[in-house]
């Protein structure tokens, strides 16, 4: 028999000529793929919402990027060595263009911590962005004409690097306003579940 020949045989033929049986192949069961969770803290995760964990974690990682921003749109505005709840707090001084109390402030951004607030105020006051008036026993702030011209440059970088990236058509702005909306809803459902933390 031509060699060529032989080496044509399939493999079941030569395994019978020297007393062998082919392995049999046998089908694994496809594993289903289980998606990675993205969480920093995985002994959190609760199997009644693993969705929770990913949400506080991009919570966590957009909060820092936020802080992040704001501090450096406010030093490209000309404003450095700011704290993000400085900057916070000019803005929201000038919302409106209203003098505003310390309790409302607190209340408007949900801070607990009056002395802090209080603290930053009067650095934003000693650096001549904000000014002071007493009405009785309230103290009024509001944004000096200095504060105004470093918030109007923020907002001119704000709008180049921030604004820019959204899509032009505006089709994000929706979604936007749907997830702002959540967030609202997400903030009173931490503030209730701090309430039940506290009553423990």
């Amino acid at each position: 028999m031509p060699a060529s020949r032989a080496r044509s045989k399939p493999a079941a033929s030569r395994a019978r000529r020297h007393g062998t049986a082919p392995a049999r192949v046998v089908a694994q069961p496809i594993e289903p793929v289980v998606p990675r969770l993205f969480v920093s803290s995985s002994h959190l995760v609760s199997p009644r919402s693993r969705e929770l964990s990913e949400f506080e974690f991009g919570l966590i990682l957009v909060s820092n990027a936020f802080h992040r921003w704001v501090v450096r749109c406010m030093s490209a505005a000309g404003l450095k060595d700011l704290t993000p709840l400085e900057v916070l707090l000019l803005h929201h001084v000038n919302h409106r263009a209203r003098e505003k109390k310390l309790a409302d402030i607190c209340f408007m951004l949900n801070i607990e911590d009056t002395h802090v607030v209080a603290y930053a105020l009067k650095k934003l006051v000693g650096l001549g962005l904000m000014q002071t008036e007493r009405r009785g026993k309230e103290v009024l702030f509001s944004t000096s004409a200095a504060g105004q011209e470093h918030i109007e440059r923020y907002r001119q970088v704000r709008e180049a690097c921030l604004v820019a990236a959204l899509a032009k058509d505006g089709s994000e702005n929706a979604r936007l306003g749907e997830l702002a909306a959540f967030l609202r809803f997400l903030s009173g459902m931490y503030d209730q579940a701090a309430r039940a933390a506290t009553s423990l």
